[in-house]
């Protein structure tokens, strides 16, 4: 059975987009990039297909993402960037900021005899070093290309543009006019926009099992305008995601588990992890829709973030696309519909 992906949706902005989500910001909190989340969810994604093609003809959809590209190499290769795996340490080069080398690899070592009170085994590194914190491995990404032997790590290709806005009046490009001068918001006609700028000639992308037609598109918390492009996806790439995850895989997209009410590292139906590397959780929220001009918030959860390592004591035989959807918490749609938790197997044989 092959990938339920069969194209590759490519965004370019025009201008700026949105880097906020989850949290509110007051005219007494403009400060800071409280509620930052970039680059958007495969959900966001969703909204454009379902505005398209309506409610019964996202049914089927199934996404993953978010990746970046530069837009050349999208249009001819389909190099994809995905998160970095945690099991790389990479330290910025001094000469190019933007360009890390790998310097460390990690493997998991399990314990001949292990204590069942005791760690079942330790990270270390191939001079047999142990686990350290010295190196960051988040902010940075891959190419899809060279998942199997990567050698350099690229940084976030976008940069924070916090901005101020005034709140305008509904009929008129005037500040709100506030009905009661001495009410305590009465000054409050300003807010803030987390936006993000894309370098130049950098896409975002994600995987779609159907085409979204291309043209132009309002994407995002604020409505920005967006170039989208739908290339078949390379066999390449369906070739990667065709593999098992075997017993020791990275997330290439954030990973939500368990029930609607409770958020967990891992599903209920897995053996427990001999190992799991990874970082705090991320939030994940989205709009179900519903009729008229309020939208329902879908219930908030955690996700375990993209790039976490697990290590099983027995391989998942199957990949992503065939997993079992009770893995998957549900409210509204699947949350594998969003590629939740998609997995590919790390190299065994490692180098320096």
């Amino acid at each position: 059975m092959t990938s339920t992906f069969t194209h590759l949706i490519a965004l370019e902005p025009l201008g700026l987009l949105y880097g906020s989500a989850g949290r509110f910001l007051s005219p007494e909190n403009l400060v800071g990039r409280s509620g930052t989340q970039f680059p958007p969810s495969a959900a966001t994604l969703s909204g454009l297909f379902a505005a398209q093609f309506g409610n019964a003809g996202v049914q089927t959809l199934q996404l993953a993402g978010p990746f970046w590209g530069k837009s050349d190499e999208i249009a001819h290769d389909q190099t994809v960037y995905v998160p970095l795996p945690m099991t790389y340490r990479v330290q910025p080069s001094r000469e190019d900021p933007t360009t890390g080398h790998i310097h460390r690899r990690l493997t998991w070592q399990p314990r001949a005899n292990p204590d069942p009170t005791a760690p079942q085994g330790q990270w270390r590194d191939v001079e047999d070093r142990p686990l350290d914190r010295k190196y960051k491995s988040d902010g940075w990404w891959i190419s899809l290309a060279e998942w199997d032997n990567p050698r350099t790590a690229q940084a976030d290709p976008w940069e924070f543009l916090p901005h101020l806005h005034p709140r305008l009046d509904p009929d008129e490009r005037h500040v709100v006019r506030p009905s009661d001068p001495d009410a305590p918001d009465a000054a409050g006609s300003l807010f803030l926009e987390n936006g993000v700028q894309l370098h130049p000639d950098v896409c975002l992308v994600y995987f779609s099992n159907g085409e979204l037609p291309s043209g132009w598109y309002r994407f995002g918390g604020e409505g920005h305008l967006v170039s989208v492009t739908a290339y078949p996806i390379s066999s390449a790439i369906q070739a990667l995601l065709n593999r098992s995850p075997g017993p020791m895989f990275a997330l290439l997209t954030p990973a939500l588990w368990g029930s609607n009410r409770l958020s967990q590292r891992y599903p209920t139906d897995w053996p427990q992890p001999q190992a799991l590397l990874t970082e705090r959780p991320v939030p994940f929220r989205y709009r179900l829709g519903g009729s008229g001009p309020t939208k329902r918030l879908s219930r908030g959860r955690y996700a375990v973030p993209a790039g976490t390592v697990y290590v099983l004591p027995k391989p998942i035989p199957t990949p992503w696309h065939t997993w079992d959807d009770a893995w998957f918490p549900k409210e509204g749609p699947s949350m594998k519909r969003w590629g939740c938790g998609l997995a590919l197997p790390l190299p065994d044989a490692v180098a320096s």
